[in-house]
Formats: structure tokens, C-alpha cells, sequence
């Protein structure tokens, strides 16, 4: 029988030596069941990372499990060579959710895939190579979105033939907006966003793209409207907006459905994927129809909008919006950040806790604080995240300097759990002391 020594020996042995598995001590994930899964060994873990913000409404889920049945047993792949209707009715769905205007759709089988059909569409679109991205951001793995992400550890390559320059962004911790106000850090990078305009581009800008909140970045959370006010000056110079709502879609903010919904602006296109399948693999893209019409030549997917994904996706976004699991997205939230912030105050290697809806960050600083240093602490974030595993509970890890540890619970996490992940999280940092 397998154990996750043995399993970890087999990984390491066969599987691409860039992959870096979470835990010194990895587990092997063998079944789930709503908020909780079993490793290989038997072991029972409450799950507030979710495969990365993927397995949004619980492992096993009756809605979506069903309906991927029923669509295995009718036909599991077609390709958009010809019509499906779980992908056209998700489509629609989906299209009529965004709140984009004239919307159409594109599916990929990844956030990666994602953004980078945006990057063509919108260099394309504009007839520019010049890209705006915001300091901090991550965007995927392909070669184009490599290019658009701003943290050298997440760097596999350096070659593009895109123009990229990088905008302040809203990390605020260790960055020289720390103790300024939303207002005024707002008006700062809008200003730094005009003066890289003047001085590092031609004007002929094809798009900026954001991250409502930063996710590898850590949760780096802007104040509200920030992205409305770039948009403000963007608009002078024709470029398009894109919203990278891969983490911050469907509801999972709590206050709004997407995450650009909190800046007072419509996208020309947002990507999508992770939660949206619960697990199955599902992504894609809305844009205004001139835009997506803006690609003439021959196209078409193998595996997007394949029927099984379809399929979970539409039994996945109708139990989201049913169940009004956004409104449970904000009070458990809200619970979870209520039940460790005196924790976080009265610990001193916590430099910040936040968080909006179920995304919650603590990051880990160094605790020699005689300078002032918030200095980033990895080696102490890993360490709290093998001591949250042993005592039961999964988390993610994040931040430029991966000392973010991010708590992403379940949509339709009840408080019993919540309290159960508090108490977790409150005993791990004890433990550290």
C-alpha cells in the first residue's frame, strides 16, 4: 500500500523537478467530503485552501457530482468543432453573469490559457505589444502571461516579445504607500500610472490587466474604486481593461460577484477559472463581441467548453447563485477575520492580517521589531503551515517572499468549521509562540 513517503519518492523520481509540492512533508489527497478530505494514510484535514480556491462549494459535492455522471454517461468530449449545448447554455450563463455588454465567450482549461487569449485579443485589438500590469502580479505559467507577472520567484522565463511596464499596485505593507491613506495611495498610483504612460510608453497602449485582489501576490486589496480611477486615464489613450477574476470570481469576495464590481467600472474582458468547475478543469474568457470578433482566422478548442467540464460548471455556477453562497461568503468571512484579529494584534510576527470576503491573509514578518522591520519571515510562514497540517487543517501560502499564509475556506462553509479552522490557526500560533 502506498504511503505518502512512498508517494512523495515516486513524485520526485518522474515528475518535472520545478514542481514544488506545499509541505516538506507532502500528503496525498486520497478523497474529500464538503470541507474535509483524508489523506492517503487516513488522516483527516479541514480544507480552507481548496486545491488553490478551486474545490469552491466542497469536495463531493451531490449537485455537480450528479451532473458530471449524467454527462459521463451520455458523451464525455465533442470539441467545438461541433455544438454542445452544456457549453453553449453555460456560456450564456456565464455571458449574462459578467455584466459586460454584448458579451461573448471563449473557454480554455486554464487561467493561464485564459490570460493569454486575452493578451492576443487585446494586442490584436489595438494593434500594440504595449501591456500594463501592476507590480506584484501573477497571471499564469504560459510563455505570454510569464511575461506580465511581476515576481521574480514565479519567473520561468524572461523572453517576450511583449512591451511590459509594471504599475504601483495595492500592496501596502512594505511598500512606500504603507501609511497613507485609500485616497490618497489611490491618487499616487494613478499618478505613477500616468508618468510610466509619459515616459515608458508610446502612448498606443493595448491593455492594463488586474488582479481585483492580488492572489499569489498575497490578498493585496485596493481600496474601492482604485481600478475606476486608472480606468479614468486609460480611457484618454483607447486602452482596454482586463479583469483577471481567476481567484476573485464568483462570489467569493462576498460584497460583489466579481471582484471588479468593487471599483465602479466594466471591464472590456474578464478571465475566469478555478472555482467555476469545483474541481474539474474549466476556464475562459467574456470580452465585447468587437473585440472577440476582432480574431479572423481559422480557431477552435479541443478541450474548451469540453461537455463533462460544461456540465460541472453549470451544476457549480446554479448552486453559487441558488444558495446565494456569496452572502455566506461575507459573514463567514467576516466571522474568520472577526475570530483572529486579536491573535494577529498581540502577536508580533503577524505584520497584517486581512482579507474581503472568504480570501484572508496573515503575513509573516520577522519579530525583531526594535527598527521597525516588517522584514519578510518564509521560513516562519512555512513552519506555521506544517504545524496547521499536523494539527489538522490545509492552507495556502503566498506573497512575493512567500510569507503569506492565504485562507481560502469552501462557499458554503458553515460556522462550526470556521470555528474549528479559528482554533487551529490561534493553537499553530501559540505553538510558535
Amino acid at each position: 500500500m502506498s504511503t505518502n513517503d512512498s508517494l512523495q519518492q515516486r513524485y520526485e523520481a518522474i515528475l518535472a523537478p520545478y514542481l514544488n509540492p506545499l509541505y516538506a512533508k507532502p500528503i496525498s489527497i486520497d478523497k474529500g467530503d464538503g470541507s474535509y478530505v483524508w489523506d492517503i494514510e487516513g488522516n483527516k484535514y479541514l480544507d480552507f485552501f481548496g486545491g488553490v480556491l478551486t474545490t469552491m462549494i466542497g469536495h463531493n459535492n451531490p449537485a455537480v457530482t450528479e451532473a458530471i455522471q449524467a454527462q459521463a454517461s451520455k458523451v464525455l468530449h465533442t470539441s467545438t468543432l461541433y455544438l454542445s449545448e452544456p457549453m453553449i447554455e453555460l456560456a450564456e450563463e456565464i455571458g449574462a453573469a459578467s455584466g459586460i455588454p454584448d458579451a461573448r465567450v471563449f473557454f480554455t482549461t486554464s487561467g493561464s490559457e485564459a490570460n493569454d487569449t486575452a493578451l492576443m485579443l487585446a494586442t490584436s485589438y489595438r494593434n500594440s505589444n504595449e501591456i500594463l500590469a501592476m507590480r506584484n502580479s501573477y497571471h499564469g505559467r504560459t510563455f505570454a502571461t510569464q511575461a506580465i507577472t511581476s515576481q521574480s520567484s514565479w519567473l520561468s522565463s524572461r523572453i517576450s516579445g511583449l512591451s511590459v511596464n509594471y504599475v504601483q499596485g495595492p500592496y501596502r505593507l512594505r511598500s512606500p504607500f504603507q501609511d497613507i491613506p485609500d485616497e490618497k495611495l489611490t491618487d499616487a498610483c494613478v499618478a505613477d500610472l500616468q508618468q510610466i504612460i509619459d515616459t515608458a510608453t508610446t502612448g498606443n497602449i493595448a491593455c492594463l490587466i488586474f488582479e481585483p485582489i492580488q492572489g499569489v501576490g498575497g490578498f493585496a486589496i485596493p481600496p474601492d474604486g482604485f481600478y475606476g480611477e486608472m480606468g479614468k486615464t486609460l480611457s484618454n489613450y483607447g486602452a482596454l481593461i482586463i479583469s483577471d477574476e481567476v481567484q476573485t470570481g464568483w462570489g467569493r469576495t462576498g460584497e460583489h460577484f466579481w471582484g471588479y464590481q468593487a471599483h465602479g467600472i466594466i471591464p472590456d474582458m474578464l478571465t475566469f477559472a478555478k472555482g467555476v468547475g469545483n474541481g474539474i478543469t474549466l476556464a475562459g474568457i467574456v470580452a465585447r463581441a468587437e473585440i472577440m470578433e476582432n480574431i479572423t482566422a481559422l480557431n477552435f478548442s479541443t478541450f474548451g467548453g469540453n461537455p463533462l467540464s460544461a456540465a460541472a460548471g453549470l451544476a457549480t455556477f446554479r448552486e453559487v447563485t441558488n444558495k446565494n453562497m456569496q452572502a455566506n461568503a461575507k459573514k463567514m468571512g467576516a466571522r474568520l477575520k472577526d475570530g483572529l484579529e486579536a491573535v494577529a494584534e498581540e502577536t508580533p510576527w503577524i505584520g497584517d492580517l486581512r482579507g474581503r470576503g472568504l480570501m484572508v491573509a496573515l503575513e509573516i514578518v520577522g519579530d525583531e521589531t526594535e527598527s521597525g522591520s516588517v522584514e519578510p519571515y518564509p521560513e516562519r510562514a512555512a513552519e506555521f503551515l506544517e504545524i496547521c497540517k499536523d494539527l489538522g487543517l490545509l492552507l495556502g501560502k503566498g506573497g512575493v517572499f512567500g510569507n503569506v499564509i492565504r485562507i481560502t475556506p469552501m462557499l458554503n462553509v458553515d460556522e462550526e468549521e470556521i470555528d474549528q479552522g479559528i482554533e487551529i490557526i490561534i493553537k499553530a500560533i501559540k505553538a510558535i509562540g
